[in-house]
């Protein structure tokens, strides 16, 4: 048993929450691009939270997690959301417990993690390796770049140099995952503080995480409240430069003044970045 496949057995479980019926899967679900096309997510008790759920393809690069920045590993996400109240309401102090309890989950343990207890530890590490696994295919600006002209339309190429000139998009979404992993404050008019909670400098009040642009048009709504009902709504907000002015606002959000014409190239340039996620199994569950 290989430590990614009992990473899946426990991330697509629904019994790693505490009404038994929420999995990660019920969140971030492949069907929308690893996320749940809701503007906010819905947890223990169809309680909506407060923020919507982020993709988690590509994570394996990641240098911070959740919208906030609050976990420092893959491992500490995987936890987050199964301990936290509001969401999957498993007390962690009983989750290595209640998996030790299910005969089938014992074996598989013992041959991925032999001599290792069967606790949050483990099942978080199993997590994380399955959740590594997450990863975006080639999409048709991939094929551009390795020299395939024609891969993308002239409006799309167009709009891949405003993304890295005129509109300063790659300031903050750079590198194979299109973001820089860090945290701004672009001007959503929400009171959400956002990683200004953890820490107090003025430029992280209301900053939250840049979100990774891969398979972007899949993953409507859009920002860390789910605000923006679509790309062009997206591309709208940026255009006007946000629409909340605060002093620790980011320097980069200013109106882009953008052309009818230049924007409708940005939207096709961004389509550009999905590619196919491809069937899921979903895999029988230990009992």
């Amino acid at each position: 048993m290989s430590k990614e496949i009992l990473g899946k057995y426990l991330f697509f479980d629904p019994r790693l929450s505490g009404s038994n019926i929420i999995s990660c899967a019920s969140c971030h679900n492949p069907s929308f691009a690893w996320g749940d096309s809701l503007a906010k997510g819905v947890g223990h008790g169809h309680r909506v939270l407060t923020r919507r759920t982020p993709t988690i393809l590509n994570l394996a690069w990641a240098e911070r997690f959740f919208w906030d920045g609050r976990a420092a590993s893959l491992e500490e996400q995987a936890l987050g959301p199964i301990g936290a109240e509001g969401e999957m309401n498993l007390p962690i102090k009983g989750l290595g417990k209640k998996i030790r309890d299910i005969t089938e989950y014992r074996t598989l343990f013992e041959s991925a993690y032999p001599g290792e207890p069967i606790d949050e530890r483990t099942i978080a590490k199993a997590l994380a390796t399955y959740e590594r696994t997450i990863v975006s295919k080639d999409a048709p600006f991939d094929h551009f770049v390795q020299g395939q002209d024609s891969a993308i339309s002239e409006s799309a190429k167009r709009g891949f140099i405003l993304f890295n000139e005129k509109a300063k998009c790659a300031e903050c979404h750079s590198g194979f995952a299109f973001t820089d992993h860090s945290f701004y404050d672009i001007g959503v008019a929400d009171s959400d503080l956002g990683r200004g909670k953890f820490l107090k400098f003025s430029s992280m009040q209301h900053a939250f995480k840049t979100p990774t642009l891969r398979n972007v048009d899949r993953r409507a709504p859009y920002m860390h409240d789910g605000s923006e009902p679509n790309l062009e709504s997206v591309i709208e907000f940026y255009h006007q430069g946000g629409k909340a002015q605060r002093p620790g606002q980011s320097p980069l959000i200013v109106p882009l003044k953008l052309s009818p014409g230049e924007r409708m190239d940005l939207l096709s340039f961004l389509k550009t970045l999905t590619s196919p996620i491809g069937p899921v199994e979903f895999p029988e569950l230990p009992r």
